[in-house]
């Protein structure tokens, strides 16, 4: 299926440091991941969807829609379903293929519009080729958990952190770290200190750059408990165990985006901000990885959580989010929402 394209600037596209709005999703979106396959193509997996067609949302749908989106030509289209509904999924790519490696899907059946949400152990891997997810062995029994920060090293598949439920007024956070070898199909313990990062975290933002493996942001157990940690494995000296870098996040935030260019980790976005009517968090700011310290550059100009960036090239995309933090009232034009799901599309030019 094909969706119609709006076109972009090509000039807009070229000057740096500001954002550009592109074609809007086919479905407004949250809570889910976005991962390059290539350098044209971006691909969206599960999440949740709005929940109703009125001017307030009544809730939030898991959902299995894979859609994928044409950087060239500003369009969007659906490929094959995930094999199941998940939202908060840890995915990744590798060669080009997508690997679904757990998440958080429905405690109850039928679901409830509202977060009640525990950890699926499943993992399945898609190949762009033929349109086709394949099971892969699951992960192992007590570390199955969704939301967690990922980082991709050779053919090694990295999982620190993460949640195993989410319900309005409760959620925990892991501090355990395996990893996914992609070669072997096994999944693999990390030894000693290096198999906890120092606290729990989800909701938070990592990669790989070089051989360290860096997370970032996030938020322990409650989603007020916002953090502004970099925690950092040398992948290569494992046994040194985890460091906190001494640069501190400026604006401590949790259920941001970021991605990595070149040497530097752009965050954006992000809930649960005090200050802010909707709780949410407008902050760019970008943590130079040589130096270990953080800048501040131009705010979103549509601030917005439950994203999930990737970079290609010198652009960072951000598909979908909420619009305000899940479950805060907000008073809009006499209406009370609660949730406000969006299809906003934009990116980052850096």
């Amino acid at each position: 299926m094909l969706f119609p394209k709006t076109i972009v600037s090509l000039n807009l596209l070229c000057r740096t440091g500001h954002w550009v709005n592109l074609a809007k999703l086919p479905h407004h979106r949250q809570e889910h991941g976005t991962v390059a396959i290539d350098d044209k193509t971006i691909a969206l997996i599960g999440g949740v969807f709005r929940l109703g067609d009125g001017d307030v949302q009544e809730g939030l749908l898991t959902t299995d829609v894979v859609e994928v989106y044409d950087i060239p030509s500003n369009t969007w289209k659906t490929k094959a379903s995930t094999p199941y509904k998940v939202n908060h999924p840890n995915v990744a790519t590798v060669n080009g293929k997508i690997y679904l490696l757990g998440g958080l899907v429905d405690a109850q059946d039928p679901p409830s519009p509202y977060p009640d949400w525990i950890p699926s152990g499943e993992c399945h891997v898609y190949d762009p080729a033929t349109d086709v997810w394949s099971p892969l062995e699951p992960m192992e029994k007590g570390t199955e958990r969704g939301s967690a920060i990922l980082g991709v090293h050779g053919d090694m598949i990295y999982v620190a952190g993460g949640m195993t439920f989410l319900i309005p007024d409760d959620q925990d956070s892991l501090t355990t770290v395996t990893a996914f070898n992609t070669t072997s199909g096994k999944w693999q313990k990390l030894t000693g200190i290096a198999s906890n990062i120092p606290e729990g975290r989800q909701h938070g933002v990592g990669a790989v750059v070089g051989n360290t493996f860096y997370v970032v942001g996030g938020r322990y157990m409650k989603k007020q408990n916002v953090r502004g940690t970099v925690f950092m494995l040398d992948l290569n000296n494992q046994q040194a165990g985890w460091k906190t870098s001494q640069g501190k996040m400026p604006v401590p935030r949790g259920g941001l985006s970021g991605a990595v260019v070149g040497k530097k980790f752009y965050t954006f976005g992000g809930e649960s901000n005090p200050n802010a009517t909707d709780g949410i968090f407008k902050e760019t700011e970008v943590f130079d990885m040589t130096a270990e310290k953080w800048s501040q550059k131009s705010p979103m100009t549509v601030p917005h959580h439950g994203s999930s960036a990737v970079a290609v090239g010198n652009k960072i995309y951000l598909p979908g989010g909420g619009f305000q933090e899940d479950g805060l009232p907000v008073l809009i034009g006499g209406k009370e929402h609660l949730l406000r799901t969006t299809d906003h599309f934009d990116a980052y030019v850096v």
